[in-house]
């Protein structure tokens, strides 16, 4: 049996957090979702600080850029930037579609850049795109 997919969605919006977690429930991969709903506690869990110390390293992180407390190009500087962290894919799935914000995240080494869309099956669609390119199609790092 392949291993749990292991996603740390950083997200402050319960709609949002909902709608991906139906998304990801619906799916064949087998896949656990942590959540948190700000920046500080993002990078709590990803350096298993706090509540978070027995939480375990994510395969991916899906990123919102409007975070409370440390918002989420604080988060990316910081992740991009710790030779412990730095491999781990990163995701920015946000509602900017300004081409500042796409430009400023990925010069702080986003792997990918993603606009919500508002519309439920939209939303939905982009999830299972991504999970299908980067857990079926993309080799991500041990």
């Amino acid at each position: 049996m392949a291993d749990i997919i292991k996603i740390l969605l950083v997200e402050d919006n319960p709609g949002d957090v909902r709608l991906t977690q139906e998304a990801l429930r619906d799916s064949a991969l087998a896949n656990r979702m942590y959540v948190v709903n700000d920046g500080e506690e993002a990078l709590q869990f990803l350096r298993n600080e706090g509540p978070y110390k027995a939480m375990p390293r994510p395969d991916i992180v899906l990123l919102d850029l409007n975070l409370p407390r440390k918002d989420g190009r604080e988060v990316l500087a910081v992740l991009k930037h710790d030779d412990a962290l730095r491999s781990i894919p990163v995701i920015v799935l946000t509602t900017s579609d300004d081409s500042w914000d796409i430009r400023k995240a990925y010069d702080l080494h986003a792997n990918c850049y993603i606009t919500k869309p508002v519309d439920y099956g939209e939303f939905i669609h982009i999830i299972r795109m991504i999970e299908n390119f980067w857990f079926n199609i993309a080799s991500l790092p041990n």
